[in-house]
């Protein structure tokens, strides 16, 4: 499958440095960008297009002229799935994302603990109100165990997201652990998915 990896998260673009590329896209004849390609996967950031210590100081129309430009202007070819990663929140680019392109279903990863089930709760409500279908949630930094003793404890709290999934009618996707490997692979440019595909991580 062609997969497209699409940073939305213009204020903080991440996926760059986790995926291990840097450099600006090349431009086709007809002047669309080119994605950065690693790991099988197109990518396209606004990280490739800013200084990578330049804040983003946009709001409004400028995000959403962003926000366009990322999926306009870009040179995606075939895709089986183009997935975009999105801010927390429910704000101006969720909202240009949802009203400019169809969009298969949402994902809402949240931490477990109540402030952040918050967000994840009105995510959720606010893809309903577009009509954009919700898959299911996951729960991100669930339990971190000890590398000494193997003793599990629940930083950010037990089950939140699950109760939340209970509340919504919504499937759990997923459960990701605090660990010190994904940390390090992800701040390295190897996720653990490829780095350590046997890992428990």
């Amino acid at each position: 499958k062609e997969v497209g990896l699409l940073d939305a998260d213009i204020y903080g673009p991440s996926i760059p440095k986790m995926m291990n590329l840097k450099g600006n896209p090349e431009l086709t004849p007809k002047n669309l960008m080119r994605p950065l390609k690693n790991y099988g996967i197109a990518c396209m950031s606004m990280g490739f297009l800013i200084e990578e210590t330049s804040p983003v100081v946009w709001r409004g129309l400028m995000v959403m002229s962003a926000i366009e430009k990322l999926l306009r202007q870009v040179d995606w070819g075939q895709l089986d799935y183009l997935v975009i990663d999105m801010p927390p929140g429910t704000g101006d680019v969720q909202l240009s994302v949802s009203q400019n392109i169809p969009i298969a279903g949402a994902v809402i990863i949240s931490t477990p603990q109540d402030v952040a089930l918050l967000d994840a709760r009105k995510g959720a409500e606010m893809f309903r109100k577009v009509h954009v279908p919700v898959l299911g949630l996951v729960q991100n930094m669930s339990v971190f165990q000890c590398p000494k003793c193997k003793h599990e404890t629940h930083i950010f709290g037990a089950d939140g997201v699950r109760d939340l999934a209970k509340t919504l009618g919504l499937d759990i996707l997923g459960d990701i652990p605090l660990h010190v490997n994904i940390r390090e692979t992800c701040d390295s440019g190897q996720p653990v998915v490829i780095s350590q595909p046997q890992s428990d991580a």
